[in-house]
């Protein structure tokens, strides 16, 4: 298994946190479970998260099955969209966003 990752390194901005939370679960995890390959999609916060950074925010998962796999995700309409809908997010957020593949093993997600 390997396990494509957004991390979000930083802080909502004040008064912008409903909204965050909203368009994270409302717009993004659907978006992100249309990718072609996603096994499940998960929305972590920082008490949850195994990653030990006090500055990360959130971490957005998604779960494929092999690499091939992310490739084709990568490859596909959703990802575009994708950046089309976080547009919104990181108008809320102060900080970074960066991106990073592991397997299973490396990343270790808590039981849901």
């Amino acid at each position: 298994m390997f396990i494509r990752c957004a991390f979000f390194k930083g802080q909502v901005k004040p008064g912008m946190e409903q909204a965050f939370n909203r368009h994270v679960h409302e717009t993004l995890v659907p978006l992100w479970t249309r990718f072609p390959g996603a096994l499940e999609v998960r929305v972590l916060r920082q008490l949850e998260s195994d990653v030990g950074d006090p500055e990360l925010a959130m971490v957005l998962s998604i779960r494929y099955a092999t690499r091939e796999d992310i490739a084709r995700a990568l490859d596909s309409p959703v990802r575009y969209e994708s950046r089309e809908a976080s547009k919104a997010l990181f108008d809320m957020f102060d900080g970074t966003v960066f991106h990073t593949v592991f397997s299973a093993e490396e990343f270790p997600l808590p039981a849901a």
